[in-house]
This record gives structure tokens, C-alpha cells and sequence, in this order.
């Protein structure tokens, strides 16, 4: 099954589950509580922290949801977030949209490369359901203090591409 944010970000092809960390926790479990999928593919757009460049495609079984308060020392969590060293690309997700390139740099420190909004919510809930999930996605902007202006200005040309991909 492939799923997507929906939104200004919805394709033809892909259920959307919603924006955002909660709606797409939500709306994939009740999707598969109903239709059971074999494996989910989560596709959309992506922030790059600086490895990769707008429209990049990259893939990635692999997420984690750290804050940017985690990376200045302003907050601590007793949920486990084991961040992986593999080679992996891994995909950051929160409901914020980082803005700070001395905090891109961190994530990067943490081989953390790309960020997007709700690919922790559809690897968590497909873990609980024991089904296999992938990620791909297009980078529309680097996450630094023009990251909406460049998201706005790339995004339709981002979906295109991605559809071609896919």
C-alpha cells in the first residue's frame, strides 16, 4: 500500500494519512485496522540537512523523532531514540520544520540527513503491525532560514519528478 501526507501533498496513486506526527499515526493505524496491507510505502517530500540537494530522491527504511531542543540541551526524553550509525540515510521527523543550519549540522553530526513530518508516525505504527515499511521521498529545500520559501517554490516541480520516479 503506498501512502502519502496528503493535502498539497497527494498523488493519484497513494492514500493520504495526514500532516503532522498525530494524523498520521491516527488515520495509518485505522487504514491498517481495515485493509491490513502486506507492506506500506510512504511517499513525499523531504528536508535535506545537507548531504542531499532539492531534488534528490532518496530511500530509507530508517526514522526517528528528535526535537531540536535535544540538540542544544534544552530538553531530554525517556523514550529510547536509538539513532543508528549504519549507512542508512535516516529521516528525522517532528512537527516543526528546522530552520537553523548549526542545527542541521547536529542532526548530520548523528547521521541524520533528511526531514520530514511524518515518516517516524508511518514506521512506528507499521512496527507495531509487524508490516514492512519503505520511505521515498524527494528533497524539496535544505533546512536553513529559506526552507518554506524554497519547499513553496520547488514542491510542484518535486512531485513531478517523484511521480516519474515512482
Amino acid at each position: 500500500m503506498t501512502v502519502c501526507a496528503g493535502d498539497i501533498e497527494s498523488f493519484e496513486f497513494a492514500t493520504p494519512i495526514g500532516i503532522g506526527l498525530v494524523e498520521s499515526a491516527m488515520n495509518l493505524t485505522r487504514i491498517i485496522l481495515n485493509k491490513k496491507p502486506d507492506a506500506i510505502v510512504f511517499i513525499g517530500s523531504a528536508g535535506s540537512y545537507g548531504k542531499y540537494k532539492p531534488f534528490d530522491i532518496v530511500e530509507s527504511t530508517v526514522a526517528v523523532n528528535i526535537e531540536n531542543s535535544f540538540l542544544t540541551g534544552g530538553s531530554y526524553t525517556p523514550i529510547k531514540c536509538n539513532v543508528s550509525r549504519e549507512t542508512i540515510d535516516i529521516v528525522n521527523s517532528s512537527n516543526y520544520i528546522t530552520t537553523d543550519e548549526k542545527l542541521s549540522k547536529g542532526y548530520r553530526d548523528m547521521n541524520i540527513e533528511l526531514e520530514n513530518m511524518e515518516f517516524y508516525s508511518v514506521v512506528r505504527i507499521a512496527q507495531e503491525f509487524k508490516i514492512p515499511v519503505k520511505g521515498i521521498f524527494i528533497v524539496t529545500n535544505y533546512c536553513n532560514k529559506s526552507a518554506h520559501k524554497d519547499f513553496i517554490a520547488n514542491h510542484e516541480k518535486a512531485k513531478t519528478v517523484l511521480e516519474r520516479y515512482l
